[in-house]
């Protein structure tokens, strides 16, 4: 049985998921197995998860359901129930995580919280450009790597360069909340079972922080760790984003924080 579960989201994405999981291949933790949350994705998704685990060190799940729109909320409370541990790490899969990643969260673990990471943001052609080559040697976290490749100067490069007492000081200092994000928090099982799981009205737009708004509400308190745990965002389009699902998105969560709800019907359990 492994100690923490890995839930990597995905959609029509083989190229990028593929490089994500090369990521956590290369984990300095490995003990973790990995359930991707599919939301409909084709064959090839399939087909490539199936030539990789062969290649892969750690087990992986593959829970998919049948493409009906967006539906991320559904296909990860799904992932959710298929996990076998109990704490889990939440990530994107167009997200890469550095070779620390597994171990920044599971080690900063602690009862009555959950964990908030960051990202780093890349444009087309660098995401296009990493190879299995240099997640293996971690060129494409190398800042100056990056900057061969075009990255501009930018305090947004501490996420990749900071580490010890700056990195700890900049987790402190840095005004962003820290939230339940899609693309890098970890949290405690049952405290996610006892908020029943993402909102399944919801579609993109703010329905991870939704889920994180109702564990604060049920005194689950977040811990930020934007400069700790750290993985790169490849580039996408967002051809998903509807403005009416946005709308409805706003008003539940403003009930939510008007109510200081702690349970969503529409969850895991219905």
């Amino acid at each position: 049985m492994p100690s923490v579960s890995v839930v990597i989201s995905t959609y029509n994405k083989p190229d990028w998921l593929e490089k994500v999981l090369w990521g956590f291949n290369y984990q300095t933790y490995k003990d973790f197995e990995v359930v991707i949350a599919d939301d409909g994705s084709t064959q090839e998704t399939k087909s490539r998860i199936d030539v990789l685990k062969d290649q892969l060190h750690f087990p992986i799940k593959h829970v998919w359901q049948e493409d009906q729109g967006f539906e991320k909320c559904k296909i990860l409370n799904k992932a959710i129930t298929a996990t076998e541990t109990d704490y889990i790490i939440m990530t994107d899969g167009d997200c890469i995580p550095r070779e620390d990643f597994v171990e920044v969260h599971y080690i900063n673990k602690e009862p009555t919280m959950f964990i908030s990471g960051g990202y780093y943001m890349l444009p087309m052609n660098i995401s296009q450009a990493i190879t299995k080559e240099d997640i293996e040697q971690q060129n494409c976290f190398n800042i100056n790597w990056l900057k061969e490749k075009g990255i501009p100067k930018s305090f947004k490069n501490n996420k990749l360069t900071a580490s010890g007492f700056i990195s700890k000081l900049l987790n402190t200092i840095t005004p962003t909340n820290a939230s339940w994000n899609g693309h890098n928090s970890s949290g405690w099982k049952n405290d996610i079972l006892n908020v029943n799981g993402f909102d399944e009205r919801m579609k993109y737009g703010g329905e991870d922080r939704e889920m994180g708004e109702r564990l604060v509400n049920n005194g689950i308190k977040p811990k930020q760790l934007r400069y700790s745990a750290v993985c790169i965002h490849l580039d996408h389009d967002r051809s998903y984003i509807d403005e009416e699902a946005l709308a409805v998105n706003r008003g539940i969560r403003r009930d939510v924080k008007l109510n200081k709800s702690v349970w969503t019907p529409y969850g895991i359990t219905k």
